[in-house]
């Protein structure tokens, strides 16, 4: 082991995620402890996933056909508006209704497969189910699938298995995003009786044989996804409040089975600290500082994870994203970006204009970001650039994010250059001037940073 990952190792943060509040009920927490894997091939299947660095999650079902936000609207939770033109039932009927007119006709996973790759990214995680039930896929537990909508008599109905394909064909590691709590369920809500928040509806130590069936459908949906649907790397299992002690859907058993259909299988179980979150999810937020755990920012690259109209009013600039991504991994994780399909089956030209140009920035300088690890200085006073670092210690890799008033020079402590070497523009391949006082390097930016400066550097 090299002296510089020794130093690594020793750098461990008791609260790496710092505060645990959101600002949206909808975003979930994340989990305060963290425990390792202990599976050899989940262990090395981690180990690739976390040289990967940038994803994107898809968000697609029927809350797209009504252009709304994803499933939350059927809660009765207070920070929920309610539809004041139906009552409660009259809008679960309603939202539920729009499996009638799920149709996408020009349904085209390959594009969104090219525009991720375009992007820079290298892995994916696609919904299968959402929290309000619908299955965009062939399962043969629940009527509440593609297969029942209008889109069931097209060749490629079975959607998500085109979906995934897609991006296997682009050399993409492939996720399978799950809910666990299901909404539509009898046995998770039960239309006898009221639904007042997201948790199940009844009593579980008065109706167990209820209970037991869900725990038996979750199971049999998963085991679906893991048996026929190819080759997964990751189940993303959202649903935090889906846990011991109040709603226990046997994840051990789940984790077992699913394992002996995919060896290796990482397995995300979100917000629910333990053996089976093999790497933690901080939702729409970075942390604080630099944390040495497997995690991954998801964060939406507009404001909804699903298609709304009007959403490309809110998105974020390829610059944004790319200082984004930079400080994510500075910090020692991936980002998965959200972006939502359409109603009729493609990503809209914003989104792949915006990732097009992200792809621009990573393919010019993905040096400073894929395969690289965190190093313990990993940014300067005024956190204006980010640094990473190569496995081999050997470089050290910054990034200036693009800003309208970033200055002329940029300075930062401690990572200084090895004596008579030069620090280089990885996008044109030029040296950039610099100096050295004491322990303090001072850079002389380039006059045009374009979407954010990379360079890499020989330390002593």
């Amino acid at each position: 082991m090299t002296k510089f990952l020794r130093i690594l190792l020793t750098l461990c943060i008791a609260s790496p995620f710092g505060g645990r509040g959101a600002a949206q009920s909808f975003v979930h927490e994340t989990s305060p402890t963290y425990v390792p894997p202990t599976d050899p091939k989940v262990v090395e299947n981690l180990s690739n996933w976390r040289d990967l660095k940038f994803g994107i999650l898809l968000h697609w079902g029927l809350y797209s056909v009504m252009g709304r936000c994803e499933s939350w609207e059927l809660t009765c939770e207070d920070w929920i508006t309610p539809d004041s033109t139906r009552t409660y039932d009259e809008f679960k009927r309603w939202y539920w209704g729009h499996i009638d007119q799920f149709n996408p006709t020009d349904f085209y996973p390959e594009q969104w497969a090219q525009a991720a790759k375009d992007a820079g990214m290298k892995y994916m995680v696609c919904t299968s189910k959402h929290h309000d039930g619908f299955c965009i896929y062939d399962s043969k537990y629940t009527d509440f699938t593609i297969m029942h909508s209008p889109f069931a008599t097209n060749p490629r109905a079975d959607a998500l298995k085109y979906i995934f394909q897609a991006f296997r064909n682009e050399g993409m590691k492939i996720g399978c995003y799950f809910s666990k709590p299901d909404w539509h369920s009898q046995d998770y809500w039960w239309s006898s009786r009221a639904t007042p928040n997201r948790l199940h509806n009844y009593n579980i130590t008065k109706f167990p044989e209820r209970w037991q069936r869900y725990q038996k459908y979750v199971y049999n949906q998963i085991e679906e996804l893991t048996t026929g649907y190819g080759p997964l790397d990751i189940l993303w299992l959202d649903g935090g409040w889906c846990t011991p002690p109040q709603e226990d859907i046997r994840l051990d058993d789940i984790v077992d089975m699913a394992r002996t259909h995919q060896p290796g299988l990482i397995v995300v179980d979100r917000a629910c600290p333990g053996k089976h979150e093999n790497y933690q999810t901080p939702e729409q937020q970075i942390p604080a500082n630099q944390v040495l755990n497997p995690w991954e920012t998801c964060m939406t690259l507009a404001y909804d994870w699903g298609w709304t109209p009007g959403i490309e009013q809110k998105a974020k600039s390829p610059a944004k994203v790319i200082a984004t991504l930079s400080e994510v991994v500075a910090k020692g994780g991936s980002l998965l970006l959200g972006v939502g399909p359409t109603p009729q089956g493609r990503i809209e030209d914003f989104s792949v204009n915006i990732l097009r140009e992200i792809g621009k920035w990573t393919k010019a300088n993905g040096e400073a970001i894929y395969s690289t690890v965190p190093t313990p200085i990993y940014t300067n006073t005024d956190r204006t650039i980010w640094f990473t670092a190569s496995k081999d210690g050997r470089y050290i890799y910054g990034v200036v994010p693009a800003d309208t008033n970033t200055p002329s020079t940029i300075s930062w402590q401690g990572n200084l250059p090895k004596k008579g070497s030069k620090i280089i523009n990885l996008a044109s391949k030029k040296s950039i001037p610099y100096s050295i006082k004491g322990e303090e390097t001072t850079l002389t930016l380039p006059k045009n940073c374009g979407n954010g400066l990379a360079f890499k550097l020989r330390i002593k």
